[in-house]
């Protein structure tokens, strides 16, 4: 049975291809829980971690929808058993996550070569720092502070950081950089990774 596509992007799946995204939503949490550590320079609650790479796997493998499916439930079984941020810090890492994936594997569905992943993930790191940046501005860190206060956050953000001092200068000097880090690291493991477990994925 062929998966469904509207527009070239697929929007249904096979028993096999659930199964992948399953088990590649289940590298990611675990990736997500024991394997993120802060970054000197940034304020502590940006940790860096590589839970996006097996998303970005599997939008390369099955379309740009795969990548989105595996953030969410990455992010939903996160939320039920390991959150502490009441749901903020998981839409946080969704909506990143979502902004880098689905544009690197929607460029690569329509054109499938090693141009095209490069080009896509490029594309995904520009769009994945832009939406954060707006993201973390208008939503989530208003969202923070209805949990802790503005002062409190303004203060671990100084702490990891001594040029930001507000909202503004914490985009300018931690997020956009952050996920400029995030989104080229996790994309040159995926260019040395991808030729290696993609004939696994397609089998």
């Amino acid at each position: 049975m062929q998966a469904e596509r509207v527009k070239g992007i697929r929007i249904n799946y096979t028993i096999r291809d659930i199964t992948k995204i399953a088990l590649l939503s289940a590298i990611a949490f675990v990736l997500m829980v024991f394997a993120e550590f802060p970054i000197p320079l940034f304020p502590a609650f940006l940790k860096f971690d590589i839970s996006d790479l097996p998303a970005l796997i599997g939008a390369f493998a099955m379309g740009p929808v795969a990548g989105v499916i595996i953030e969410f439930v990455k992010n939903l079984v996160h939320f039920f058993f390991r959150s502490e941020t009441g749901g903020v810090g998981n839409l946080a890492n969704f909506v990143v996550g979502v902004s880098f994936v689905f544009p690197a594997g929607l460029v690569y569905s329509l054109n499938k070569t090693r141009k095209g992943a490069l080009i896509g993930m490029a594309v995904g790191t520009v769009a994945m720092a832009f939406l954060a940046s707006l993201a973390n501005y208008y939503v989530l860190i208003p969202l923070y502070a209805k949990l802790y206060s503005m002062e409190a956050i303004l203060e671990m953000m100084n702490k990891g950081n001594k040029a930001i001092v507000d909202l503004k200068t914490y985009i300018l000097y931690a997020v956009i950089p952050f996920n400029i880090l995030k989104a080229a690291i996790i994309s040159l493991i995926a260019m040395l990774i991808y030729k290696k477990v993609s004939p696994i994925l397609h089998r």
